[in-house]
């Protein structure tokens, strides 16, 4: 039986690299890979031109389409990105908000969507931890740095009672953030007025690593902001679905490999200086499997991406896991 043809984009991730240049194959496929200008531009060809069989999808972007009539994809339990996100809160230093509570009543920009893979998280964390109500805040939505493209192929639902209003194309939520224009900025991007470190500006968390570890260590939570999603035609047919899961696995694990041998080498060919002691002091936290596959070792992080996008308004219904993974995976 000749290969199946199969069409997957994502982003220049490190853990993926091994399929893009080869040295991982997938049993049975012929697979081309496709990237795009900037992330985003992976998820709109996905969900708008259903241009791929297999592709890097922002969380809450796939939970928006199981809202939809035709609930087109199914996720395989592979996050090419997970990310902490304590760090993703933004604030003017002189709009008095020296604690999680103080959010509240707060006038807040959020990047690209009400609720985006980066904005899910913090807000749900901020409530479960510190009594945050998003509701009681007024949400401007827009761009930093550069003029945002409108998300005008995804359901952009906005639950009764919040306050949402869109910015303009060009303006800047960095800026605004800057000029007092906004109190707070939730962003998966770090906005440039805190990468130039001006004063009147920093993160609600600046001890953020801190903070984000002992998170850590008390929810078991890895937040993941993007999945890899299969069309749903795909989905049940369980020799390709664990064959695609093994390829991104074995991906991963051909860098982490090569991320451990640089250890005895002091990691000498990247120029980040004590590199070798944070994958330590990484693995130390997170355990040798730092970048987990799979629903054992996510379910509590899928759980809580789950339930905060319920809570949040920004889904119909709570969805199970076994609602919106492909079968083949679920013992995964």
């Amino acid at each position: 039986m000749p290969p199946r043809k199969l069409d997957i984009g994502f982003w220049n991730y490190d853990r993926a690299q091994a399929l893009r240049d080869g040295e991982v194959k997938i049993d049975g496929v012929d697979a081309r890979f496709h990237n795009g200008r900037i992330v985003t531009d992976i998820f709109e060809a996905m969900v708008k031109d259903r241009a791929y069989d297999v592709s890097d999808l922002g969380f809450s972007y796939f939970l928006r389409t199981m809202d939809t009539d035709e609930a087109p994809f199914r996720l395989l339990p592979v996050p090419l990105l997970h990310m902490f996100r304590h760090s993703a809160i933004y604030i003017n230093k002189t709009k008095g908000i020296e604690r999680p509570e103080d959010l509240n009543g707060k006038r807040i920009g959020e990047l690209a969507l009400y609720g985006h893979d980066a904005g899910v998280m913090p807000k749900g964390m901020l409530s479960d931890e510190f009594g945050f109500r998003p509701e009681s805040c007024r949400w401007i939505v827009g761009g930093i740095d550069f003029a945002l493209k409108p998300i005008d192929w995804l359901p952009k639902p906005v639950p009764a009672g919040v306050e949402v209003i869109y910015a303009k194309a060009d303006d800047d939520l960095g800026e605004m953030l800057a000029a007092g224009e906004i109190d707070a900025l939730i962003s998966a991007d770090a906005p440039k007025c805190v990468l130039e470190r001006r004063p009147n500006v920093g993160r609600l968390f600046e001890d953020y690593e801190t903070v984000e570890r002992d998170y850590y260590r008390r929810t078991g939570v890895f937040p993941i902001m993007h999945m890899v999603t299969v069309k749903k035609e795909l989905a049940d047919d369980e020799t390709l679905m664990r064959a695609v899961y093994k390829g991104f696995l074995d991906a991963k694990e051909a860098m982490a490999a090569k991320l451990r041998k640089g250890m005895t080498f002091n990691n000498m060919t990247v120029m980040i200086p004590w590199l070798s002691h944070l994958m330590q002091e990484n693995m130390d936290t997170l355990g040798e499997d730092w970048w987990p596959y799979g629903i054992a070792k996510n379910r509590p992080a899928i759980e809580a991406f789950l339930r905060y996008h319920y809570e949040q308004g920004l889904s119909k219904k709570r969805w199970a896991i076994e609602e919106v993974f492909v079968p083949a995976l679920l013992d995964s």
